[in-house]
């Protein structure tokens, strides 16, 4: 059976060794640089952080909640914050603007018209090969 981190929607690992936690979540200095300058404070910069590293992993955003608390201590020393430092959004509106800053950074088009055009299509094409196959069998 396939394990739930490997479903078509990613989601973290249970145990994440101290080897992918250097691979997959420690920031560039170019990273760094760049979320700092986007940032305001230790907590936006520590979530800004977690959403581009988390996205660069798992092709999404997950909710804050989601990160495990190994990887947001993992980033918070990576990147020498203060102990304590949570990642936190006050405003929903930081959060949404840090989301299209990170899809900016990846080179990312959020359109959601064209996503429900592209699901549309891909849709009714298997549907009409389900149907053809469904015929054959009878």
């Amino acid at each position: 059976m396939t394990s739930i981190e490997q479903t078509a929607y990613p989601r973290f690992k249970r145990l994440i060794t101290a080897h992918e936690l250097h691979l997959f979540f420690s920031p560039t200095r170019d990273e760094l640089q760049w979320a700092v300058d986007a940032t305001d404070g230790d907590e936006h910069l520590l979530a800004l952080l977690l959403m581009l590293k988390s996205y660069q992993r798992m092709g999404r955003f997950p909710a804050l909640e989601e990160v495990p608390e190994q990887v947001v201590e993992f980033v918070r020393r990576q990147v020498e914050l203060p102990e304590g430092t949570l990642p936190v959004y006050r405003v929903e509106r930081t959060a949404k603007h840090h989301r299209g800053l990170v899809r900016k950074r990846v080179g990312v088009v959020y359109d959601q018209a064209a996503a429900r055009r592209v699901a549309k299509q891909a849709i009714r094409k298997e549907a009409a090969a389900k149907n053809r196959t469904g015929r054959r069998r009878r």
